[in-house]
């Protein structure tokens, strides 16, 4: 069996806590495209929108216009970290194109202490084409 640091026991330890509270949420965290605009429109979720550029159809989810959307795409998410709220309790709901990548830096922001993250579990463009489906027209 490996032998942990202290730091890294430390890290297990957050990560355990993080998997209690997402026991607390429906779908371990992951939600579907309705509770994510609920997420948005009622509480004012922070939207990190990590999709690798290349993979980008159309626009991403600041350029759509999502309120309080941030492009940070997961190669890259490093340079992002200064951006992330303050309050650790405010909801961040994470997207990308099969969750893969959004599901990794939760497990990141889970460990960081953020207490209401939230993963897309579906395509980011569903998120997109909602979101212009109820502001234009």
């Amino acid at each position: 069996m490996a032998k942990l640091t202290q730091f890294e026991q430390e890290l297990v330890e957050r990560f355990v806590e993080a998997i209690e509270l997402n026991k607390e949420k429906p779908g371990l965290g992951n939600v579907d495209i309705h509770k994510a605009r609920e997420l948005i429109k009622d509480a004012g979720a922070v939207v990190l929108d990590v999709t690798l550029p290349k993979l980008v159809e159309g626009e991403n989810a600041e350029e759509a216009g999502i309120p309080t959307a941030y492009y940070t795409p997961y190669t890259e998410f490093k340079n992002y970290i200064d951006e992330l709220p303050e309050d650790k309790t405010q909801p961040i709901l994470i997207v990308c194109r099969k969750a893969f990548f959004a599901n990794r830096v939760k497990g990141l922001l889970d460990v960081l202490g953020y207490k209401n993250v939230f993963v897309l579990a579906d395509d980011v463009k569903y998120l997109v084409e909602a979101h212009k489906a109820h502001t234009e027209g």
